[in-house]
């Protein structure tokens, strides 16, 4: 894969909201991924790709016969599309089983996800498979075997770690790829969280509009108005500062991705709100002044849980007195969370480097040691689930464009996996997301 320049015509033409990009939605649905053999990998850009690890015969074995089992038993196998009944459910066809079950058995999740990359496996419905598997994840490997977990998964690599430079690295890894590849899929208000949708199923058209409403609750919630000093920690492309801003606020917005400034300030200036907000590349730990109001989207899931007592200290430090912090985090259940703190993930290893998701009760903690308190919490996972979806078929529709942008087929696959594995987490309620206002707990 190669990645494109940015050029400032083509932020230009970003910063209008505009995208000329033909649908090429088929007739049916979105387009499914094209067929990849893995000697068309390019093995310097997609090594892992390439390569199929060594597990050895007994955990190969092992990985065969659990994931045939349950891939059976959650009827996820069978007669491929087009040769049996619609009202069956979402179906998965092994390309290359040997393949599949030795990746499986060496790096388990990591090696299932890198098996669709290299084209070893397809669904037709990529998300509804994911999301079985996830609704019954903890039932796939039998209770004995669990304990035996660690045998299956690597420890986070130390280099991912989030400390000033290497949250600066992490973030430009995953922001800094192309604004244009984002505007491929993302609506015009480019704006990358959950929306809060009207009414499902939800249509791209309404996109843009429940985009408004989530940061409108969030703006609600923080009590934004005319005159108020608003502190944002991760500036996305500048959709909150803007609507913050036409409220009449001062915004202060801090990103350490180089592309989403470079964008969000030639948006605010094209809106005549350059006097207004103030786009600043920091990193939110050296956040500067006072502020009657502080909001962050989406924005712990990428600090790390090392981390998390210092995100939540730089909040503290930023708030005035009286002030009102309003947080939109993804969550999971805090088991879930403590089993893949130290593990190295699909999502770590090829999307979020240093991220991890945390709990409620993980943000509740380090809030409340950090002198916050948590006065609203209101969760919307099926949202998001919506949300993720349309940003799929928008993906998949679009994949012409995407090409276009020099994104080779393995990245095209591993993103499209991404984005439905996310939405399987969603539908499955394993993951959820949450709009909550913390407030002054305990005297500075």
């Amino acid at each position: 894969m190669t990645r494109p320049a940015l050029t400032s015509e083509s932020r230009s033409r970003l910063a209008g909201r505009t995208l000329d990009v033909p649908e090429q939605t088929p007739p049916g649905g979105p387009a499914t991924a094209a067929p990849l053999s893995r000697a068309d990998v390019d093995a310097d850009h997609w090594p892992d790709v390439v390569r199929i690890p060594s597990a050895g015969p007994a955990r190969t074995a092992v990985a065969r016969y659990l994931v045939s089992r349950a891939l059976d038993k959650l009827s996820l196998t069978g007669p491929p599309a087009g040769t049996r009944p619609s009202a069956v459910g979402p179906h998965l066809t092994l390309h290359d089983s040997d393949a599949f079950y030795q990746r499986i058995g060496r790096d388990g999740l990591i090696g299932f996800g890198e098996s669709y990359m290299a084209g070893e496996w397809d669904s037709d419905d990529l998300a509804g498979v994911l999301t079985v598997l996830a609704a019954h994840a903890d039932e796939l490997v039998p209770a004995p075997l669990r304990r035996l977990r660690g045998l299956w998964v690597s420890a986070r690599p130390v280099a991912d770690r989030n400390t000033r430079d290497g949250a600066r690295a992490n973030i430009q890894r995953h922001y800094d790829l192309s604004n244009d590849l984002f505007a491929t899929f993302l609506d015009a208000t480019f704006t990358y969280s959950s929306a809060v949708f009207t009414a499902f199923p939800a249509r791209f058209e309404s996109l843009a509009s429940a985009q408004h409403r989530k940061i409108d609750r969030l703006l609600d919630l923080a009590g934004v108005g005319e005159g108020t000093r608003l502190l944002e920690i991760g500036t996305g492309w500048g959709e909150l500062a803007l609507r913050a801003a036409a409220r009449g606020a001062r915004v202060t917005t801090l990103t350490l991705s180089a592309e989403q400034a470079a964008l969000a300030r030639e948006r605010i200036a094209a809106a005549g709100l350059a006097d207004r907000v103030d786009v600043q590349l920091r990193d939110y730990r050296d956040a500067e002044g006072r502020y009657d109001a502080v909001i962050s989207v989406e924005m712990i899931e990428a600090v790390g849980a090392e981390y998390w007592p210092s995100y939540f200290r730089a909040l503290r430090r930023a708030l005035a007195p009286g002030g009102r912090i309003a947080l939109q985090a993804i969550t999971m259940g805090h088991r879930q969370m403590l089993h893949t703190a130290a593990t190295h993930t699909f999502i770590s290893k090829y999307v979020f480097p240093g991220g991890l998701i945390p709990s409620r009760e993980a943000i509740a903690a380090h809030s409340a040691a950090a002198g916050l308190r948590t006065a609203a919490d209101d969760g919307f996972g099926e949202h998001y689930a919506e949300t993720l979806r349309l940003w799929r078929e928008r993906f998949t529709a679009r994949r012409g464009a995407v090409t276009g942008l020099g994104f080779d087929p393995v990245f095209q696959r591993m993103w499209e996996f991404y984005l439905a594995y996310s939405e399987a987490g969603f539908r499955s309620r394993y993951l959820d997301v949450r709009q909550l206002l913390l407030t002054e707990g305990t005297p500075r």
